[in-house]
């Protein structure tokens, strides 16, 4: 035969390459394990994999960790008890922590206040007087607390120097702590979304569940409750039902009615995302199986229906828990939240409601920066629980 490279008109062989490195049997087996891996692997991980690629959501959650780990140790956070009051040092600025007093490194460090009376606005004008640095204490024993109001201690991760003052956020116009009093009031306006969005989330699942998995008069009924709450503006009937609480309620009582009250009006959109998944998921395959076989509707929903699409339910009930926080600051904004001595962010911000005082005690604002930061945080982590549900992603 004649080669075709020899046949007038033929064009040239193709080159072929070939790797002359040696062939590892092992690389291959990898590669097939991490394919297999990935098709082997359940929703939930498929979910948590999809997460992690979406960095500002992983940063997010690490921020919101650590504040909900921040609420289990206020009391080691912060230097002062939440109602100490300092007489002497009222409306004080914030103390800035120095490192370096006349060229000599001291650590970390702040100095003492000089107090003048302006005898024309009779105002208090601290200056910092810079020849006594009060080196911190870190680890130590300071002022005296209840942990969790059940176990009597001290300790605290900082404390200002023995006879000296740590005003890290200012003080307030009873000379308390402002960044004590942050650090208190996290535990109220942090646990209060949490709380809130698990009643929310119950009462979604449980008639959203039954409207859309029974349907006719049970559908009805649910539909026209969630159309009645939904056609009422939210601002104004929160404040109505705020202040329907009697005053006479404990504050834990007024804490509690305030979360009910967040709850029974977020619940009615997650319910309708609940009604129209399982309107469409009860006519599948193996929702009749189920039913053939004798499972009960509770079974059905319960195990069959609603973790096919756990994953969007989680992540639209996180979207949910900024507007709660948004609605107790609100709320207790106004005066018609939670009240003294309950203290969270909201109650903190009502005494800031003063535009005379604030534009002289500026630091009496910043409660809205740890707000903004959550929300923001809550935002984000939000969106990339959102998208690592969608399979599509």
């Amino acid at each position: 035969m004649t080669d075709t490279a020899d046949r007038p008109g033929a064009s040239s062989p193709t080159p072929h390459y070939v790797n002359p490195a040696p062939w590892d049997p092992y690389v291959s087996e990898k590669l097939s394990a991490e394919q297999e891996k990935y098709y082997m692997a359940g929703q939930w991980k498929l979910m948590w994999w999809r997460f992690r690629r979406h960095r500002p959501a992983v940063v997010s959650a690490v921020f919101l960790l650590l504040m909900y780990f921040s609420c289990a140790i206020s009391e080691w956070i912060a230097p002062y008890d939440l109602h100490t009051r300092h007489v002497k040092y009222i409306f004080a600025p914030p103390q800035g922590i120095h490192f370096i007093h006349e060229g000599k490194f001291l650590g970390p460090f702040v100095y003492g206040f000089k107090m003048e009376r302006d005898l024309d606005t009779l105002q208090r004008v601290y200056t910092e007087d810079h020849t006594k640095p009060q080196p911190l204490r870190f680890f130590c024993s300071g002022e005296p607390y209840e942990f969790w109001g059940l176990v009597k201690g001290s300790f605290h991760f900082v404390c200002p120097a023995e006879g000296g003052t740590l005003f890290l956020l200012g003080t307030d116009r009873l000379g308390r702590d402002m960044f004590s009093r942050i650090v208190y009031a996290a535990r109220i306006s942090l646990t209060i979304g949490v709380i809130g969005i698990v009643l929310s989330f119950a009462l979604a699942l449980v008639l959203g569940g039954l409207a859309g998995y029974y349907g006719g008069w049970v559908d009805m009924v649910v539909q026209r409750i969630t159309e009645i709450l939904k056609s009422f503006p939210h601002l104004p009937l929160w404040l109505a039902l705020s202040a329907a609480l009697p005053v006479t309620w404990s504050p834990l009582l007024i804490y509690f009615g305030i979360t009910l009250i967040l709850a029974l009006l977020d619940w009615p959109s997650l319910g309708r995302a609940v009604r129209s998944k399982l309107l469409s998921l009860r006519e599948e395959d193996y929702a009749m199986a189920a039913q053939m076989m004798g499972a009960k509707p509770g079974r059905i929903i319960g195990r069959h229906l609603l973790p096919g699409f756990m994953s969007h339910l989680i992540a639209s009930a996180t979207l949910s828990i900024p507007s709660m926080i948004l609605a107790e600051t609100a709320l207790s904004f106004l005066g018609l939240g939670l009240r003294p001595p309950i203290t969270s962010w909201g109650v903190l911000l009502n005494e800031a409601t003063d535009i005379n005082v604030v534009a002289v005690n500026w630091w009496l604002m910043l409660p809205v920066v740890p707000v903004i930061l959550v929300i923001l945080a809550y935002q984000f982590m939000g969106d990339g629980m959102r998208d690592a549900a969608d399979p599509y992603a």
